[in-house]
């Protein structure tokens, strides 16, 4: 493929592309010239041959690191996919049973949630989003404590009502079941059955030596407009969305370090930790990568049944109990959300195709497959953006992507 070596806005933008593929390029580009991205990679893959692998930007935020060909970054909930796709490797050799109720392979998942089944965790029906009584700082990192808590959380709705959003619970709900499974941790598993195959530069669990390539996560700007979902969470400490979104064990809060403040998902204990909800370490090439198998005709990691179950939609509703807004999920994953129409608060989108399946991260990274058109897409960056789902900087190269594969961009042709 022709390499690409420019400079967008004092941002030097590296990689390769191949020939129709220029308008994912530009697009990239323009992220950094107009629209505040820092530091960010992309990489589309169509049939498993890459059109796109590009990187560009700083890992810092002040511009002193380049992000490189191998800079990593944390995906947020991108991470929850590749804890999804273990469940359904396992679910897939037999291991896991989707319908059955969690307390076969978990029996110390009581507290009223005796009747939830493997598939209410995976698709955020299950109801425990989040914990009533505060995380002590640091929790997160420890995983058994972790289950221990969700195993006395009462739910706050009977499993299979309703969903919402299982911002970082997931983790540790369909983590465990992975644990419990496979007889590994969430992270070795991962390594060891998807990872380590797919030839991933993919942490849940990021190793010591791997530091040096880790760019810093850049909190979105505080004047950016806030997100309805974000604004009960202020201001109504007694809600299901506050409970979820604000009692994280002070992964999303600052720390005090040797230099200052530390946001704490760029210290070395949150990258340590094993959190399959929130805490995966990979780039572009990374998360393309893992959609691999998911886009291609051809059986990997799952079978073409599995794949099948995995992009069914499962949940759907007007009102997710704790981002507010329209959601739909496949078992583990995003599917297609277009709220362009909602109200201002609530009008954060996921514009893929119908059959595509991914997930977002927060602040606007994304991975997918789109099995029309064997088409599978990373996007890692370090400037988040404020809301949820993804933002213009992630959406214009989801839009591109389509464009050059012979379709409407993202926004329309579904």
């Amino acid at each position: 493929m022709p390499e690409i070596r420019r400079e967008s806005n004092g941002h030097p933008v590296r990689g390769f592309v191949a020939p129709g593929w220029e308008d994912v390029a530009d697009s990239f580009a323009r992220n950094f010239a107009r629209h505040g991205e820092v530091g960010a990679s992309v990489c589309v893959e169509i049939a498993g041959e890459t059109k796109i692998d590009l990187w560009g930007g700083w890992a810092d935020k002040a511009a002193r690191r380049p992000w490189e060909g191998d800079t990593m970054v944390v995906v947020f909930s991108c991470t929850k996919a590749a804890t999804a796709l273990c469940a359904h490797i396992l679910a897939d050799r037999g291991q896991l049973e989707l319908a059955v109720p969690v307390s076969q392979y978990w029996p110390g998942f009581r507290a009223g949630k005796e009747a939830a089944t493997v598939s209410m965790m995976l698709n955020h029906s299950v109801g425990v989003p989040g914990f009533r009584d505060p995380l002590p700082p640091r929790s997160v990192a420890d995983w058994d404590y972790m289950v221990a808590r969700l195993e006395q959380e009462p739910p706050f709705w009977e499993p299979g009502t309703r969903n919402g959003y299982h911002a970082f619970t997931f983790g540790w709900t369909v983590g465990e079941l992975v644990r419990r499974a496979s007889g590994q941790s969430l992270g070795a598993f991962f390594a060891e059955q998807v990872a380590g195959p797919l030839g991933l530069d993919f942490w849940i669990g990021l190793p010591e030596t791997e530091e040096r390539r880790v760019a810093d996560i850049l909190p979105a700007p505080a004047d950016e407009p806030v997100a309805d979902f974000a604004r009960l969470a202020a201001e109504d400490a007694a809600s299901v969305t506050a409970f979820t979104m604000r009692n994280t064990g002070g992964y999303f809060d600052f720390e005090d370090g040797p230099s200052g403040r530390v946001f704490a998902p760029n210290t070395r204990w949150a990258r340590a930790a094993e959190i399959g909800a929130a805490g995966g370490i990979t780039n572009a090439r990374g998360l393309a990568g893992l959609y691999r198998p998911l886009a291609g005709r051809a059986e990997s990691l799952v079978s073409h049944r599995q794949r099948q179950k995995m992009a069914a939609i499962s949940t759907a509703t007007e009102r997710d109990a704790v981002l507010l807004l329209p959601t739909r999920f496949t078992p583990g994953f995003m599917a297609r959300m277009d709220n362009r129409a909602q109200s201002e608060g609530r009008r954060y989108s996921v514009l893929i195709g119908e059959r595509a399946f991914g997930h977002v991260g927060a602040g606007g990274s994304i991975g997918f497959a789109d099995p029309e058109l064997e088409m599978s897409f990373g996007y890692a960056m370090n400037q988040m953006g404020t809301g949820i789902f993804l933002n213009e900087r992630g959406q214009s190269l989801v839009d591109a992507a389509y464009r050059c594969a012979g379709r409407r961009d993202g926004g329309d042709h579904g």
